[in-house]
């Protein structure tokens, strides 16, 4: 019988960064385990995209305290071979007139309230900074200076590599089948490779969550969402210098970014194909969607009116109703950490979620309120609402 101070469930970049963390924190004993290998899964279809904008207050908390930490990977790892790949290149985001107006107003009001950098620009200012596009509808734009993007698996494996410097045992190919329970409460997991003995297990299975409900009978509000990414190539570079860019005035609330070179790398910030099963194979995806979203860029970067398609991928959320994440204890399972539903937030929220979740499960005060993210909120029907409406801006 092998036994643990603590057992995390997952090693995408959430999980990871729970098993650092945990490490960090001094909580002796700690085994992470994966069905596949590290930072596999989800992780890897990840743009990657870093940006402290929500609507939601309490995400743009996790995220100023992510950012903090992706804006120093290796410092704060100390490890000066870790790298999170990132790009500080700034965060821009318009609206025009209409419904999605008020709703930025008040976000970027919000982050201002938080000690975020934002700057409120013209049009003129906005095509200096991204001079292939055109913001001739833009009634209000905000500027992001401290964002960016960066490298989903090199932040998992960092966390992972940093994690077995400090004691964490890691083992890949291990499927968990169910948790063990003694008087309803958790006192390990059952896995293809044997059994495992922890008074406090930590769940970040993403898409997989659903299997929670399967072994305490606990509901999980969670379904599994695809969502498809181009890579179009036009005739103007798209540099790592230019912002990456939201625009609440398309259909599709796009989101861009560079890709290097003449590559923009785009995709929808709605409601995706929901999926029966939890499963995180490439999906389909039609010459017609490409066309439909095509000419939804070229109607802000009219030279990309003669891009063609470089390539293509899917990546899949792990969405609750809200659109937000359950983050904290289940008050009906003792010693059950969980963290799922990021729907579309997990990397860019990765380190705050990780430090916090290992804080709940060590007893320590939480550096963000876990409150709002409680699992009680479905029950008590107060959701975590974004003003943006369901989709990946929240």
């Amino acid at each position: 019988m092998q036994s643990f101070d603590a057992i995390v469930i997952g090693a995408g970049v959430v999980g990871t960064s729970v098993a650092y963390h945990l490490a960090r924190l001094g909580a002796g004993k700690v085994l992470l385990l994966d069905r596949s290998q590290i930072g596999s899964g989800t992780s890897t279809q990840s743009s990657g995209i870093l940006r402290t904008h929500y609507s939601v207050i309490e995400n743009v908390a996790l995220a100023k305290l992510s950012w903090m930490v992706f804006n120093d990977f290796a410092g704060y790892l100390s490890d000066e071979e870790a790298s999170a790949g990132l790009v500080k290149c700034g965060y821009l985001i318009c609206a025009p007139e209409g419904s999605k107006l008020e709703p930025l107003r008040s976000a970027l009001a919000g982050q201002t309230s938080m000690g975020v950098e934002v700057r409120l620009i013209d049009q003129a200012a906005a095509r200096e900074l991204l001079p292939i596009a055109q913001f001739d509808d833009a009634a209000l734009i905000g500027f992001e200076p401290e964002a960016g993007f960066a490298d989903a698996y090199l932040v998992a494996t960092g966390f992972a590599r940093s994690a077995r410097r400090q004691g964490v045992k890691i083992m890949e190919g291990v499927n968990v089948e169910r948790l063990l329970m003694d008087s309803a409460r958790v006192v390990g997991v059952e896995t293809n490779q044997g059994t495992f003995h922890s008074d406090t297990v930590i769940s970040t299975q993403n898409i997989w969550a659903s299997e929670i409900e399967k072994w305490t009978g606990v509901p999980t509000p969670v379904k599994a969402e695809r969502h498809i990414v181009l890579a179009l190539a036009g005739p103007e570079a798209y540099s790592f210098k230019m912002p990456v860019f939201k625009d609440l005035g398309s259909p599709g609330m796009l989101y861009c970014r560079s890709y290097g070179g003449n590559q923009m790398l785009v995709s929808e910030g709605t409601v995706g194909e929901i999926l029966a099963l939890p499963d995180n194979e490439q999906g389909d995806i039609s010459m017609d969607y490409v066309v439909e979203v095509g000419g939804q860029v070229a109607q802000r970067f009219p030279s990309f009116c003669e891009a063609g398609l470089a390539s293509s991928w899917s990546g899949v959320y792990d969405v609750t109703p809200d659109w937000n994440p359950v983050l904290g204890r289940l008050p009906d399972v003792p010693g059950l950490v969980v963290g799922y539903g990021f729907s579309g937030h997990g990397f860019k929220l990765s380190p705050g979620v990780g430090l916090v979740l290992a804080q709940e499960a060590l007893g320590l005060p939480t550096e963000v309120s876990l409150t709002p993210y409680a699992h009680e909120r479905f029950r008590s029907g107060h959701l975590l609402s974004g003003s943006y409406g369901l989709g990946a801006v929240s």
